[in-house]
């Protein structure tokens, strides 16, 4: 039996509570020790995506890199299973919306500053995520759900390889490979979860050198078979009213065909990307049409504890500067900043302790499904990809424009747009 002594218990949580204060003041002064223009929208909206991609990430990042990521993230959840797999949730989806912010490198700016405060620490993550020696090494193989996140964490070695795979040292290199590789043991769906088998090989063929070419062909096939017109693909052979399309479905699949036209181009491999990124642009054009003038969007179907994750696509394609025609970057900006604003300030988003908790808005755990726990939430870093855009792309310059739905319900007269097969 453990005992307690609960006047010290208090006042070590007070403590931790007190220094996640302090730290996050700093964080928040440092990116931000010169205030942007006031006529200078893109740079305060940056700073404050800035500000609040290090505040979900710093729990997680600074946990982890200390090894006590065990210890200290609370685990909220449906069933007591979760703890298995929660942690390497927590940090392979935060690494793979952060990575693309990373690889823009450490400068002598103040964000530029912070980027190697936050390099460094994920650096260190890594290390301690995949040492088997490590108190915070993390379950890869066992339980289905184990695919999934090493996916994640693949994706955010394939989205920052000079920042973070290349500043890894031998050992933690060699760790990361096997990690990745233990996982074949898990089977995926008949779904979008052949194409979390397809990410790890994809970095295993980057970073290693070698991979399981079946499992990439046959999730990328198999999505092919299951495209069902207007750039959108079923969950499976069956579609899904939902945002899995843009969670996984449409990224995963422009991450794996770059990964390997990058090895080994050819006019098929090249042509099968183009196509797939087509189909991206029109879902990402659906997306922005999605943002209410509000910053709000439909909570339609599973996983929507995810929150802004669910327009990662749209970020994403952003990123790419592949906003298809008719799409301004600074309409895309101002309607992903104010929803991530909306949803990020509703009281209760954050634990007192800065940890995620279960909801769309605010602290709602009925939303999470019973494979929803802390750790699924940080799918939501997915939406910063666009700050891997460095600020003085154009889409951080010039005034905020109206996204599609602010423009119609304000009255303007404008065509509409229709369906693409």
């Amino acid at each position: 039996m453990r005992m307690e002594h609960s006047g010290s218990s208090k006042s070590l949580t007070s403590l931790k509570r007190t220094a996640l204060g302090i730290l996050f003041l700093f964080i928040t002064q440092s990116v931000g020790a010169v205030s942007p223009p006031a006529d200078d929208p893109g740079a305060q909206e940056r700073q404050y995506l800035v500000q609040t991609l290090v505040r979900i990430a710093d729990p997680v990042l600074v946990s982890l890199s200390q090894n006590k990521l065990h210890q200290n993230m609370p685990v909220e959840g449906k069933t007591a299973d979760r703890k298995d797999y929660s942690h390497l949730e927590a940090f392979g989806r935060l690494l793979a919306g952060i990575a693309p912010w990373l690889e823009l490198g450490p400068d002598e700016t103040p964000e530029g500053k912070l980027r190697k405060k936050y390099i460094d620490l994920t650096v260190l993550s890594l290390r301690n995520a995949t040492d088997p020696k490590s108190p915070d090494f993390m379950n890869f193989n066992k339980g289905g759900q184990t695919l999934v996140d090493a996916a994640f964490l693949a994706q955010g070695l394939l989205r920052a390889p000079t920042q973070l795979w290349n500043r890894l040292d031998a050992v933690t290199k060699a760790n990361i490979i096997t990690a990745l590789k233990s996982t074949r043991v898990v089977t995926p769906g008949y779904n979008n979860w052949l194409l979390f088998s397809a990410e790890v090989e994809a970095a295993l063929l980057k970073f290693d050198g070698s991979c399981d070419r079946m499992r990439i062909d046959y999730a990328l096939k198999s999505h092919q078979l299951w495209y069902k017109g207007d750039g959108t693909y079923g969950d499976g052979p069956s579609y899904h009213w939902d945002y899995y399309n843009s969670f996984v479905i449409q990224p995963m699949m422009l991450d794996v065909l770059k990964t390997l036209v990058e090895a080994a181009p050819s006019q098929y491999l090249k042509k099968e990307y183009e196509t797939v990124l087509g189909r991206a642009q029109r879902y990402a054009e659906v997306q922005e049409t999605l943002i209410s003038p509000e910053g709000t969007y439909p909570p339609i179907g599973r996983s929507l504890a995810y929150r802004f994750g669910a327009f990662q696509l749209l970020s994403q394609i952003a990123y790419l500067k592949a906003l298809p025609e008719g799409l301004e970057p600074q309409q895309v900006r101002a309607a992903l900043y104010t929803l991530i604003k909306r949803q990020v300030e509703a009281p209760g988003t954050f634990d007192k302790n800065g940890w995620l908790q279960i909801g769309l808005y605010g602290h709602q755990p009925l939303i999470g499904e019973n494979y929803i726990s802390t750790g699924s939430l940080y799918l939501c870093a997915e939406a910063f990809l666009m700050l891997g855009l460095p600020p003085n792309d154009a889409f951080w310059t010039g005034p905020d424009k109206a996204w599609t739905t602010k423009r119609i319900w304000q009255g303007e007269n404008m065509p509409v747009k229709h369906a693409r097969d």
